[in-house]
């Protein structure tokens, strides 16, 4: 976890060693998320956002929000990570959320991501321990924080993303009734600070919700798992090949080495299996 200052935008600093024999792979898929910053060190990565096919990614992976999933496969590797909160995006990335969702970009050579370009070095230059390695963030990310001053958007950040994961809103218009903006105000506010409309962002959360319970209990059945905001299972199971871009029955028997490990530490060190219901 980020200390105290940083937590508003800073989901965790997470670390995934792959060890592998020669010539294996192993493959996944993320699900819709806030923004991320992945570095992988050795070992081939290929990443790619629902429907488009996985491709070859560069040593730093700068994700914006995300509305599908990300198909992953990496060999032998060490990967580094950073959840990116919207307040976070706001204060550390240069451009609005819209222009980068649903899209992976070299963070070392796109413009808009140039204050979190030395990380990579930061991580594996010198073969730090892991622990040295998330000071070393914790400092970098420190000192942006202290040279940069709150965008004027910050409140309303912050309010709406507690909104966004209070499961008792379902619909945009107790969103906008709640924040005192008019429907076309919040759809412009939310491209910018969280990247999709507020419809789509309250679609995505009930999804993610559902699909959080399932990776923690999965032997349990999807009907068990769903949200209140589900009128049915048919409901749900739109959603899912929407935003998973394949059926429940498919996903479940798929293998999930990345995120089943990740869910389970994460829910252990953070009280959350996934970061886009991260409680900032």
């Amino acid at each position: 976890m980020p200390s105290e200052p940083l937590r508003p935008y800073i989901s965790s600093f997470y670390m995934m060693d792959a060890r592998l024999a020669e010539g294996q792979r192993i493959e996944d898929w993320l699900l819709p998320e806030w923004a991320s910053l992945r570095m992988a060190q050795s070992g081939l990565c290929t990443a790619g956002i629902v429907p488009h096919p996985p491709e070859p990614r560069a040593g730093m992976m700068a994700s914006g929000p995300t509305s599908y999933a990300t198909r992953i496969s990496i060999g032998s590797a060490r990967i580094w990570g950073i959840g990116i909160l919207p307040l976070g995006w706001s204060r550390f990335v240069s451009a609005p959320a819209a222009q980068f969702a649903d899209r992976i970009s070299d963070a070392a050579i796109e413009p808009a991501w140039a204050a979190l370009s030395p990380i990579y070095d930061l991580v594996f230059a010198g073969s730090p321990s892991p622990g040295l390695a998330a000071e070393r963030l914790e400092g970098h990310f420190t000192s942006l924080l202290a040279a940069s001053k709150p965008g004027e958007d910050e409140a309303r950040i912050r309010t709406t993303h507690r909104l966004l994961i209070d499961e008792q809103f379902g619909a945009v218009g107790d969103l906008a009734d709640h924040l005192g903006l008019s429907s076309r105000t919040l759809e412009r506010f939310c491209l910018k600070a969280f990247g999709f409309s507020p419809k789509l962002l309250l679609r995505r959360q009930r999804f993610t919700r559902s699909l959080a319970r399932f990776l923690l209990n999965p032997t349990h059945t999807w009907t068990s798992m769903l949200d209140d905001h589900y009128v049915d299972q048919a409901h749900f199971v739109r959603d899912f090949r929407r935003f998973m871009g394949m059926s429940p029955s498919a996903y479940a028997q798929a293998p999930h080495p990345m995120l089943a490990a990740t869910a389970r530490a994460r829910d252990a060190a953070v009280g959350g299996a996934v970061q886009a219901l991260h409680r900032p």
